[in-house]
């Protein structure tokens, strides 16, 4: 683990409704101008994890009830969604949350409402068109008659627009065909080596995910069970098998695999 990671999450639990347990005992750190993949099935709880460190869960009823967040060394989970932004940490939500009425170029705009630094917006809005030129054609377009693709470049060039230090990305490759993803994989990983923004990315395409991370965490009913350099992740066998779906006898029951070493909790 690093000794002074930009983003530290420690030991976390999420309770929905007061009763729900969603999260339990996640652990994660993401490294200044890392790119960290988070990986696990529909539900594993990728999504809680996200909106828990951009402090989104109060508008689904939820809350972190143990552990603590940290971001640049200081505590921010008590901190309000507006304020975790300003800091600089914006998500990019699951689905393409786009503003259907607007038009491309004011969408993108919208992610600048909290920036003090107005005389900077023109420049950073030619930056997204420069690493998203369609969305430059596409400018006076409303952001609902655009395609989906589209509209994911979009809402990532949003978040650009609020001039993150870590971005924090949901399912991005969802719904959309193969070259597609491929193009928005890319983009992500210009952007984190070229702006050197952070990212911590949660993903069900994990073999599209362990070509672009440095780093990954898998999850599993709302705990992490295992994590390690891409690398060493992309040849462990049970991850071959079950996420990556590369097996020569075909996929069997997770609950059979039982000679991986879960991942132990870690605390300070």
């Amino acid at each position: 683990m690093n000794q002074n990671p930009l983003l530290r999450v420690n030991n976390i639990e999420v309770v929905y409704e007061h009763v729900i347990l969603v999260l339990k005992g996640v652990s994660l750190e993401v490294p200044e101008g890392g790119l960290v993949a988070l990986l696990g099935a529909n539900g594993a709880g990728k999504s809680t994890t996200l909106k828990a460190i951009s402090n989104l869960l109060r508008a689904e009823r939820g809350e972190v009830t143990k552990g603590v967040i940290e971001f640049m060394g200081n505590r921010i989970d008590r901190k309000d969604a507006a304020e975790v932004v300003r800091r600089g940490i914006v998500q990019v939500m699951e689905g393409r949350r786009k503003f259907e009425h607007l038009t491309v170029e004011d969408d993108l705009l919208t992610g600048a409402y909290s920036r003090r630094d107005t005389h900077l917006v023109k420049k950073d809005l030619d930056l997204v068109y420069s690493y998203f030129p369609r969305l430059a054609e596409r400018r006076n377009v409303k952001t609902g008659y655009i395609s989906g693709g589209e509209q994911q470049m979009v809402v990532i060039g949003r978040a650009l627009m609020a001039r993150p230090k870590l971005m924090l990305l949901d399912e991005p490759s969802m719904g959309l065909a193969p070259l597609l993803v491929q193009e928005i994989f890319d983009i992500v990983v210009r952007l984190n080596r070229e702006e050197k923004v952070a990212i911590l990315l949660a993903e069900q395409n994990a073999a599209m995910a362990l070509q672009v991370a440095r780093y990954g965490y898998i999850m599993e009913n709302g705990r992490l069970v295992l994590d390690g350099d891409a690398d060493t992740l992309r040849d462990n066998e049970d991850v071959r098998e079950f996420y990556l779906g590369l097996t020569e006898i075909g996929k069997k029951s997770y609950r059979n695999v039982k000679h991986y070493k879960r991942r132990k909790r870690w605390l300070t």
